[in-house]
């Protein structure tokens, strides 16, 4: 036992190392650049081998995943938490108590997924009329709430095992697994769609199907992986008695975090009802430009992930001027080329929409949304990177009572405003969206910039 110990604690040692302010930004962010752009290509294929098959599928898989979108980051309060909690317990070597938290972060997600999933299931034709979704579209997106949205614990179980393989410095675990994934989704796609089983005509059900499949299989790879590797145990003995304390703490952790994402997805939500009032194309508009919009926020995003990183060893080894530089330069990476990505991205949007359809109204639209997400894509940029970083330095709340403020006191209005009551239509509520991302970023760079962070790490306070 002692020796095991002694071996785990050279390696998590050899592993912190490589993470200092010298260290390159790539080095991490690379990893996580092609596990968002792999998990990216996971939608964007069900939309694309969709919209050869129906448009109103497309719109119906679009409001269903926003809504799953909401759930899965609720599984995030506790994933969340345990990327804080496993990173600071094998800092301090405190290896006697891990499988304790491995098992308590997967036995709870596990159980809060599975009230979810179920919850999600029963109640879908309620969710999908509040949100106004069109009533020939409801058929579709029942089906593939029924299959996808009934394995969502699948999801939540994942989402954790992929912070302790993290955690413990097997950072490209979940871009292998992305890969896998992608395979198994685009050949199941193709298999029921257009290939041996097209006869069946399952539609949504056909890209449903594969994708419960390839989160099942996701969950387990990398539990096989976890015990492969000997990272550690999980069963109910190590949490008996139950660790009322240690949850706790997680909650307290992963909520603000998690509550500035729940509140934004809501407001994502609102917006989209909007947007569901305006018609199929107006939907389908949104939904196309949405799949194109991912690919130019990936680089920035993960850049922001990684930052988050290397910004908490940095603080947390006393190192806040090199910490507070650090956030600026990878800003001066990420920004022109975010830049960069959402002007090519608007250019060539009028050719890149026609993979997915040829309804010149949608086009139209298309276009619009895409030149508004420009200015959304730099105010995005100033977000990801800024919150991550004041949440790697332990404040944790700011982004969330600021988020919530620009969010529902500017972003709603302003999109409403726009969007319906002016008549511009979609575009006019992707408005609202820009002021909202556009005025957040500034003000959390200004926290930022003024070191408002200082004294808030939660390595000082557990001192």
């Amino acid at each position: 036992m002692m020796r095991d110990i002694n071996r785990k604690a050279k390696s998590m040692t050899n592993k912190n190392q490589a993470i200092n302010e010298s260290t390159p930004l790539l080095f991490l962010a690379g990893p996580m650049f092609m596990e968002m752009l792999l998990n990216i290509l996971i939608n964007n294929v069900d939309t694309l081998m969709l919209s050869h098959h129906s448009e109103l599928a497309v719109g119906a898989v679009g409001n269903s995943n926003q809504i799953m979108f909401l759930l899965i980051l609720m599984f995030n309060i506790i994933a969340t938490a345990t990327s804080v909690i496993v990173a600071q317990y094998l800092g301090a070597k405190k290896y006697s108590e891990m499988d304790m938290i491995y098992t308590l972060s997967m036995l709870v997600n596990f159980a809060f997924g599975i009230v979810l999933s179920i919850a999600f299931v029963i109640f879908k034709e309620n969710i999908l009329l509040l949100l106004k979704v069109p009533s020939e579209m409801i058929p579709d997106a029942k089906i593939y709430i029924n299959i996808v949205g009934g394995t969502l614990f699948l999801q939540a179980c994942y989402n954790v095992m992929l912070q302790i393989l993290r955690c413990n410095g097997y950072a490209k675990v979940g871009m292998y697994i992305s890969v896998v994934i992608n395979v198994i989704n685009v050949v199941g796609n193709y298999i029921f769609l257009y290939g041996p089983l097209k006869f069946l005509n399952l539609g949504v059900a056909g890209v449903a199907i594969p994708t419960a499949i390839s989160r099942t299989i996701a969950l387990i790879v990398s539990i096989v992986f976890f015990y492969r590797k000997q990272i550690g145990h999980i069963a109910i003995k190590y949490i008996l008695p139950f660790p009322t304390k240690m949850l706790l703490s997680m909650i307290r952790i992963g909520l603000p975090s998690a509550g500035e994402n729940l509140s934004y997805n809501l407001y994502q939500l609102v917006l989209l009802s909007f947007i569901n009032s305006m018609g199929n194309d107006a939907v389908n508009a949104k939904v196309y430009c949405q799949s194109l919009i991912s690919f130019a926020m990936v680089f920035s995003n993960s850049a922001a992930m990684a930052t988050q990183i290397i910004v908490g060893h940095l603080v947390g080894a006393g190192q806040t001027d090199a910490a507070y530089k650090r956030t600026f330069s990878t800003l001066k990476i990420t920004m022109p080329i975010t830049i960069g990505l959402s002007t090519i991205n608007c250019l060539i949007s009028p050719f890149t929409l026609r993979i997915f359809t040829n309804n010149e109204q949608i086009i139209h639209l298309g276009f619009y949304i895409m030149l508004v997400d420009i200015v959304i894509e730099i105010g995005r940029c100033l977000n990801m990177t800024f919150v991550s970083s004041l949440k790697a330095a332990g404040d944790y709340m700011f982004p969330l009572y600021i988020g919530m403020l620009t969010m529902w006191g500017f972003g709603v209005p302003v999109g409403y405003s726009m969007g319906v009551f002016l008549g511009l239509g979609v575009y006019g509520v992707f408005m609202g969206t820009a002021v909202d991302e556009f005025l957040r970023g500034l003000i959390v760079m200004n926290r930022w910039r003024r070191k408002k962070w200082l004294g808030k790490a939660v390595v000082e306070a557990e001192e």
